[in-house]
């Protein structure tokens, strides 16, 4: 199934995941975000850190959203990109549905 599918089927459960970590705005970029993801490709989401979120954290939240989901999650913050990945990412951003 397509990370954008997965994520429209099960958004509850995603925000319910969400909300259990020290995180907010939560953003999708990257392939789902512009609609060309596949069966193969990763979800990217960007979030905020709050000031207690840890790497261990982001690690677990990562690792739930993937069970829940059934692909691969990446969740990083502004301060884990790249300038450049950054400014690709910026075109992409959609709001977390």
């Amino acid at each position: 199934m397509r990370p954008s599918r997965a994520l429209s089927e099960n958004a509850e459960r995603v925000a319910t995941i969400l909300t259990r970590f020290d995180v907010k705005n939560p953003r999708i970029f990257g392939s789902a975000a512009r609609a060309e993801d596949d069966e193969q490709s990763d979800l990217d989401i960007l979030v905020d850190p709050g000031d207690d979120l840890t790497l261990f954290d982001l690690a677990r939240l990562e690792r739930e959203l993937s069970l829940v989901l059934g692909c691969k999650v990446d969740v990083t913050t502004p301060g884990g990109l790249s300038a450049e990945a950054a400014e690709t990412a910026g075109r992409d951003l959609k709001a977390f549905p």
